[in-house]
């Protein structure tokens, strides 16, 4: 059982506005390891083709799912099964896969085996390509579920006595994105997960579909089968067993957000005017709509690692081309501030040369020092970027991921210069970078911090782990700290500093953040309406004091305690 000698209940990470309350509903996982076999009785072609098979028959069963999501209107989730589709399909993976059947092993371990090289991969790069692991986990599972002739995994919804479908909260340690597709969002009434972070697929859909979602929870599988849970998805509380008042109170403030959200419009700024652009965080130009929707004023990250996947050869100028010009058109007036590849070794990036077994990827060669090795695949997308620009009147500015130093800043800053790009930035994620932002700031036009990254290596917390979430908390006093000391350089140059890790979707910590001295934020789009909200309920000073207050904790929590007795319009707005 779930420990819930607190009685606040459960606390995880809300990544989906809203308030649901209901019977909790448990998804308990069956793990499928093969037989401990180690050796096949067969041929290494035979094994290799039964692997061949099982992993077709999964990737036309995800496809026929996608087929079923977008006939309901969601095409958002076929987008996200016929990504898994290619996951199975992948050749790289079917050459691991090959290799170790030489090699002698049975079809289901050569399958294991060649998953779990890609998910360590996978699990060390940046935050997109890391969001990734629990569809590959998933892909995994099915694969060795149809090799040995099992049920496929599936969802199964509560009924009443006579048969009536019952509406529920879904719990579990984490959700398939080929099962939170095809969910009716009549009867879910709020997700709750114990893994999983606000860029995973399940997340992402929880918001498209308009459910109550919270990840990241410790002890939420504990939790038994019909006890009736109040899920907040803004605040990230789960709270088994409330009382009437408490319901009543969610829900009044649930009320308040949305109206507030709504009633404020345009720009990002304070109560007193300081100008703070609030951007939207994109994956890919099918993203673009969400962002217009809300008002944000331009792309503060534009991942574009969805041009790079399973692919054997790098996408041409041409394509990326047009993939970067039809986000620039979208924001004419505004700045779209695009991320070069964020990819690390041996990872299903086939035209990426391997550089060995590297024992912690996440400390290896990711990011630009990867694109130092790849040095054409670098100039070719800055080619294509600086192309995609031309005759457009938004404002490209162009970023390099995993940087450290001065002479990462200075080699970046000097290839865009070579592509006819003229405001080259930086990522703050190592902490080196943050303590010595005054040596980097002079080599480029902008920094742009991403948080997750920044805790991660701050904390040595894995930030696919959610036994640490409590040091991947933005709120933690260290990381404001590296924030703090990162705007200040930036300021000092008279350059813009932004943040486009999930801090900036936290309106109280959005305020923070502008009083560190943050000069604009980017966000998941459905974030973005509640922070200007919260922007624009208080003055530049209060975000100040609210800043300096929350540096003089000792947690987290603390922090976010010592802030909101100087944001004192949070309370009205339901925060």
């Amino acid at each position: 059982m779930a420990d819930l000698a607190d009685p606040w209940g459960l606390t995880g990470f809300g990544v989906s506005p809203g308030v649901g309350l209901g019977p909790v509903h448990r998804v308990v996982e069956a793990v499928l390891n093969p037989p401990p076999e180690t050796q096949h009785t067969g041929t290494p072609e035979q094994e290799r083709m039964r692997a061949h098979a099982a992993l077709e028959a999964v990737a036309a069963d995800l496809e026929a799912r996608g087929r079923k999501a977008a006939a309901a209107g969601r095409t958002d989730a076929r987008d996200v099964l016929n990504a898994q589709a290619l996951m199975a399909r992948d050749p790289a993976l079917a050459h691991k896969i090959r290799e170790r059947t030489l090699e002698g092993l049975p079809a289901a371990r050569a399958i294991t085996g060649a998953f779990r090289h890609y998910r360590v991969m996978l699990a060390g790069a940046g935050d997109y390509l890391a969001g990734r692991v629990a569809d590959l986990d998933d892909v995994r599972d099915r694969t060795i579920a149809r090799l040995y002739g099992l049920s496929m995994p599936v969802i199964p919804e509560p009924v009443g006595p006579n048969g009536e479908p019952i509406p529920y909260v879904l719990v579990a340690r984490t959700l398939a994105p080929a099962d939170t597709a095809l969910l009716d969002p009549a009867l879910v009434l709020a997700f709750v997960t114990e893994e999983g972070g606000p860029t995973s697929h399940s997340a992402i859909l929880a918001r498209t579909m308009g459910v109550p979602a919270v990840v990241a929870c410790q002890g939420a599988t504990g939790l038994s089968d019909g006890t009736t849970v109040l899920v907040d998805g803004a605040t990230g509380i789960v709270r088994p067993n409330p009382a009437e008042d408490e319901i009543a109170r969610a829900r009044k403030a649930a009320r308040v957000r949305y109206r507030a959200a709504e009633a404020t419009t345009g720009a990002g700024r304070t109560k007193d005017g300081h100008a703070v652009p609030l951007l939207a965080n994109i994956g890919a130009p099918r993203d673009v709509a969400a962002a217009l929707a809300v008002g944000a004023e331009g792309v503060g990250l534009y991942r574009t690692e969805f041009l790079f996947l399973d692919r054997s050869t790098p996408p041409s100028r041409e394509e990326q081309e047009a993939a970067y010009r039809s986000v620039l058109e979208a924001f004419p007036s505004g700045r779209v501030v695009v991320r070069v590849l964020d990819a690390g070794a041996d990872k299903p990036l086939a035209f990426l040369a391997p550089v060995g077994v590297e024992p912690n990827p996440a400390l290896g060669l990711r990011g630009l020092r990867m694109l130092g090795r790849h040095r054409e695949v670098l100039m070719t997308q800055l080619a294509a970027l600086a192309r995609a620009a031309a005759g457009l009147t938004a404002e490209l500015q162009v970023m390099a991921p995993m940087v450290t130093d001065a002479e990462d800043a200075r080699f970046f800053a000097e290839a865009c210069a070579g592509a006819g790009i003229e405001r080259p930035g930086i990522m703050i994620e190592v902490p080196a970078a943050a303590l010595r932002a005054h040596d980097l700031i002079g080599e480029v036009a902008f920094f742009s911090i991403g948080t997750n990254d920044l805790a991660q290596y701050t904390f040595a917390a894995d930030r696919q782990l959610g036994e640490l979430a409590r040091l991947q908390d933005p709120w933690q006093p260290a990381l404001l700290d590296l924030i703090a000391l990162t705007a200040r350089a930036a300021h000092v140059a008279g350059k813009g500093c932004g943040v486009c890790g999930e801090a900036a979707g936290d309106p109280a910590l959005a305020c923070v953040l502008a009083g560190l001295g943050v000069t604009s934020l980017s966000m998941n789009a459905p974030s973005l309406p509640m922070v200007r909200a919260a922007l624009s309920a208080h003055t530049v000073e209060e975000c100040r004091e609210a800043a300096r207050l929350a540096r003089t904790a000792t947690s987290a929590g603390g922090a976010r305690a010592a802030a909101a007795t100087a944001l004192h319009a949070l309370a009205g707005l339901g925060l």
